[in-house]
């Protein structure tokens, strides 16, 4: 069974918290349209703050992408491990595991804010969207909505 894996990483410091950075940032998709993908390859998309939010993309191995995917026969487990476990906000319950069914896809968000050592540079901070699908998928899939929607996103003032 097909699965597509379009892993995106938002990344800022405080200077882009507010005014004309903020909305910039606050405007960068969670999906864009899928390249020709080979077999066992998952399409990243880095946008940073020093890069003026701008889509930078590339492919990875899958397993390389930080989400748990395990084929279960008729259905795809898909899970997202919190790392790296420094970062906060804390996340003393997480969802469980969620399965798609073929044609299915799951959309899973999570944030963090991470100090620089000794506090010397200020915080830093990620968002992290994993988009998965399992199952035969357009390039477009994940410009729509999603069947499944697990949002970890917390304070991270």
């Amino acid at each position: 069974m097909d699965i597509t894996v379009q892993w995106i990483r938002t990344s800022w410091t405080k200077r882009s918290r507010g005014g004309e950075a903020a909305v910039r940032r606050n405007a960068a998709p969670v999906g864009f349209l899928l390249p020709e993908l080979s077999s066992g390859s998952a399409h990243c998309v880095r946008m940073s703050e020093e890069d003026g939010f701008e889509p930078r993309a590339d492919r990875q191995d899958p397993r390389r992408v930080g989400a748990d995917l395990r084929d279960e026969g008729d259905r795809l487990r898909v899970h997202v491990p919190v790392e790296p476990l420094f970062g906060l906000p804390p996340r003393p319950r997480r969802p469980p595991a969620v399965r798609l069914l073929p044609g299915q896809w799951v959309r899973w968000q999570l944030n963090y804010r991470f100090s620089s050592a000794l506090g010397i540079r200020g915080w830093s901070y990620w968002l992290d969207t994993f988009n998965v699908a399992y199952g035969p998928v357009g390039p477009d899939v994940f410009l729509s909505g999603p069947t499944l929607l697990v949002d970890e996103r917390g304070p991270v003032r």
